[in-house]
């Protein structure tokens, strides 16, 4: 007998059908225990309430549940220090599922708060507003917005007409954010603004923004078909009166902001999974149960081919995330890459909500069951981080190495 013959197990593990990978086995104890924490606390504190909030399109509560994410170490978890739980990518990523198999909102919640707002502050700010925002901000006690997208510019935020001039000492900051989770509740914005620092994107800075300041106002946009159980808000600044120590002196130009978003849609990678999961997970206890024609469902050969189909692209998803986190978490994860999971799983986990519908009939519709909530849900996160107009046109780029942007 070889050696290589000798070291095969015995025996197989049992085929798992939550994880028929295995992919736990690419989690050490500290992954596990951060993964089962956030899960229990969201099926806790969210998924008993979940429906009745978004039925009436509403998140009662957000401050209580941003301290308890906060106490959870959720809160711009993977950044270091100021209070921050200084956790792996993989880690975050895998809070970020748990979070959005309860609801796409919280999982919003915490990406705006941790990978927009807090992340810009610290990579991009001075010490000083590093101590001021971030150890508050890591507890829950401050909740923070990012203002970048505009009413008439999206996906081209070289366009923004928002605009911030000097006066003196001081920065005067006047314009309108719109599609901003968080806005209406959120005690610090991080809004970026044109200058006359430069041309073509170049002026791009920046501010910090407490927002009791005079002339800042958030009213929140209601009448919305996704994100219901989510904060979302207009930001107004009419003649904004900043300091000069308002400004992220750290960030010039576009990369910043963008940056930005690139950090935020890693965590959709990995967010927008644990929406398919939950789907997956329903319209399999269904199957199982739902019978017609005598017998479960699950027992006829059109249902299996869809649950396997699911199945596939949803453990593909989880295994592309957990390959995206680990090269962030050594330092070579490049935007390319986190477009191509933003773009693969997004798109997979809208058609496995849609596929888990079809198994659950007419019974797929109702908030009794989370797939049509979290196919609505994920219509905002296909759009909001880049279209999937951008990020093709961002592979193409790097594939082609021709721009067709313009």
């Amino acid at each position: 007998m070889s050696s290589t013959e000798s070291a095969k197990p015995s025996k197989l593990p049992p085929f798992d059908a939550a994880d028929p990978l295995g992919i736990d086995d690419l989690l050490g104890p500290d992954d596990l225990a951060i993964r089962d924490t956030v899960r229990a606390w969201a099926a806790d504190r969210v998924l008993p309430h979940i429906a009745e909030w978004y039925e009436k399109g509403e998140l009662p509560g957000i401050r209580e549940l941003a301290r308890e994410l906060g106490a959870l170490g959720a809160l711009g978890m993977s950044l270091d220090g100021y209070g921050c739980a200084g956790a792996s990518a993989v880690q975050y990523g895998l809070a970020c599922l748990e979070l959005e198999a309860a609801d796409s909102g919280i999982r919003s919640l915490v990406s705006v708060q941790g990978s927009l707002a807090m992340y810009a502050i610290h990579r991009y700010g001075s010490e000083e507003q590093r101590r001021r925002w971030l150890p508050g901000m890591a507890a829950g006690e401050i909740i923070g917005c990012f203002g970048l997208t505009e009413p008439d510019h999206g996906s081209d935020p070289a366009g923004m007409r928002t605009y911030a001039k000097r006066d003196g000492e001081d920065w005067v900051l006047t314009g309108r954010k719109m599609w901003i989770t968080n806005g209406s509740v959120a005690g610090v914005a991080v809004v970026w603004a044109q200058t006359d620092e430069g041309g073509d994107g170049r002026g791009v800075r920046g501010f910090v923004v407490p927002t009791d300041a005079a002339g800042f106002s958030a009213p929140e946009i209601r009448h919305k078909w996704s994100l219901r159980a989510s904060v979302t808000s207009e930001l107004v600044m009419d003649e904004v009166r900043l300091p000069a120590d308002a400004v992220l002196p750290e960030a010039k130009g576009l990369r910043g902001p963008l940056s930005c978003l690139s950090h935020a849609r890693y965590g959709i990678v990995w967010g927008s999974m644990g929406a398919a999961r939950a789907s997956f997970e329903s319209a399999l206890d269904y199957a199982r149960g739902r019978e017609q024609f005598g017998r479960p469902i699950g027992g006829f050969q059109l249902t299996q081919a869809k649950l396997a189909d699911m199945a596939l692209e949803l453990h593909k998803g989880i295994l592309l995330a957990h390959h995206l986190g680990r090269r962030m978490d050594a330092g070579a994860l490049r935007p390319e890459q986190v477009s191509f999971g933003k773009l693969n799983n997004v798109r997979e986990a809208i058609g496995i909500c849609r596929t888990a519908r079809t198994i659950l009939g007419a019974n797929g519709i109702s908030l009794e069951y989370p797939v049509m909530r979290h196919a609505t849900n994920l219509e905002s996160v296909l759009t909001y981080e880049g279209t999937v107009e951008m990020h093709q046109l961002v592979l193409g780029k790097a594939l082609t190495g021709l721009d067709a942007f313009r």
